[in-house]
């Protein structure tokens, strides 16, 4: 715990330094939740076909879902989902027109999660 998944567009394989945003972005959730740097985990996946809108734009996504143990307070919770929309584009290089879509989701862990 934490558990965090990072989705995004295929288009951005060379232009999202994934590993250095996971590197951010520990640290930032044990500031924001009091979780414990080692057990923050992070796992990307490349998703092949995104469509925004009417599809006609070549847009990316980046989509970040942050699992943890119940117990934080909503408005953590919240704060926490706000940083990493705004951290996202630090680690994603500008590429002519292309709109980067982010999004964010924090949840609480079911009460059955383990890990070992």
């Amino acid at each position: 715990m934490p558990q965090i998944t990072v989705d995004y567009s295929a288009s951005l394989d060379d232009d999202f330094d994934r590993r250095g945003f996971a590197l951010a972005l520990h640290p930032l959730v044990v500031e924001t939740v009091g979780a414990r740097l080692p057990a923050c985990k992070t796992r990307t996946r490349r998703v092949e076909d995104t469509v925004t809108g009417d599809g006609a734009a070549d847009d990316a996504l980046v989509h970040v879902g942050i699992d943890l143990l119940a117990g934080r307070a909503d408005e953590a919770k919240a704060r926490l989902t706000e940083a990493v929309v705004g951290l996202v584009p630090r680690f994603v290089k500008p590429a002519g027109g292309r709109v980067l879509h982010v999004s964010a989701e924090v949840r609480d862990l079911d009460p059955s999660y383990r890990a070992g």
